[in-house]
């Protein structure tokens, strides 16, 4: 394959085989390496163990504006989210534009003030930034790259290689709520259903989980590739295997519908208002407790569990008793998501 492709902005196989093959290969370091959603840097003037988390994201999400958010308010939740799940507090955020000559300054004000909502309901400040505007035909309409950083003060001990057999996996909330809505938005299909995408900063839902004590062993949001790609991501090459249980995981009834007339499967639809959450056993619980405590987290739920057994591979337990392989995205189901 020579040239790039749509599916390789999927976030599923083909992603991750021009990161490692193209940009991990060419840029190796120990700090990149690790390909968490946010780099930890260890500062040698930070003396009380601190330690900084950085990460960035660029949008594309077509249409900009659809129903529960835009383009605006992704951008800034898919960046505070990249920082929280790795146990940093999200501090200061970078926000820089390309916008397509001819753009209306209505609509740009209308993402910044989505953007400027958002940051303050997230406790976070936008702090630099740069805009661009290029010639008509240039881009689509308009782009944004935010950049993150924030703090990790707690020490979460958290890495894929804590997970063990038995650790449970949870999940806040209903997948694929986010990519169906950007469907919807695109009207290429005329359902009637109303739908609207989860997206929303997830900083304090996760700073309560970890505060709980509890033995967090890993968090990721499952964006792009779906619940199933990020679970995927944690079992690769690993003496693990994760079973998923099927009748668990919560699907809105209208989301499952549309993927069932489209032939998708919600386990890869992407979200932006999910995390999920690699816990010990004996405090799954706990943590379930404090997630339905908050409104973004009131349809927490225990999904599945990890085990010993079919090492590396993610297996679903399906509602009529058989069992799946769920393998990592390979098409693109729903190209610029985000």
């Amino acid at each position: 394959m020579d040239k790039i492709l749509l599916t390789h902005g999927s976030g599923g196989r083909l992603t991750h085989e021009l990161i490692n093959g193209i940009f991990r290969k060419k840029f190796d370091n120990e700090i990149l390496n690790s390909l968490d959603d946010s780099a930890v840097l260890q500062l040698p003037w930070l003396t009380d163990h601190s330690r900084i988390c950085f990460t960035t994201d660029s949008y594309v999400v077509k249409p900009i504006f659809f129903p529960g958010g835009d383009i605006g308010k992704l951008s800034v939740c898919g960046t505070i989210n990249d920082l929280a799940v790795m146990g940093a507090k999200p501090l200061f955020i970078s926000c820089g534009v390309i916008i397509e000559e001819g753009f209306s300054i209505n609509d740009l004000e209308k993402i910044v003030s989505s953007m400027k909502n958002t940051v303050d309901e997230a406790g976070v400040k936008i702090v630099t930034g740069d805009t661009k505007v290029v010639e008509k035909g240039s881009c689509d309409r308009i782009f944004i790259n935010t950049a993150g950083i924030g703090i990790i003060k707690q020490n979460p001990d958290m890495s894929m290689n804590k997970i063990v057999p038995g650790d449970k996996v949870i999940i806040n909330g209903t997948i694929g709520d986010h990519g169906i809505t950007i469907l919807q938005a695109r009207e290429q299909f005329h359902f009637k259903t109303k739908i609207a995408s989860d997206c929303a900063p997830l900083n304090h839902l996760i700073h309560k989980i970890i505060t709980t004590g509890a033995k967090i062993k890993f968090m990721r949001d499952p964006t792009r590739g779906g619940l199933a790609t990020t679970l995927n991501e944690i079992t690769e090459g690993k003496n693990i295997g994760i079973v998923l249980e099927e009748k668990k995981i919560p699907v809105r009834n209208n989301v499952r519908s549309i993927c069932e007339l489209l032939g998708f499967d919600p386990l890869y639809i992407p979200n932006e208002g999910k995390v999920v959450v690699i816990v010990d056993k004996n405090d799954a619980n706990e943590v379930i407790k404090v997630m339905k405590n908050d409104a973004l987290g009131e349809q927490s739920q225990v999904i599945g569990e990890v085990i010993p057994s079919a090492r590396g591979k993610v297996i679903l337990s399906t509602v009529s008793g058989g069992t799946r392989i769920v393998d990592m995205l390979v098409g693109d189901q729903l190209p610029r998501i985000c």
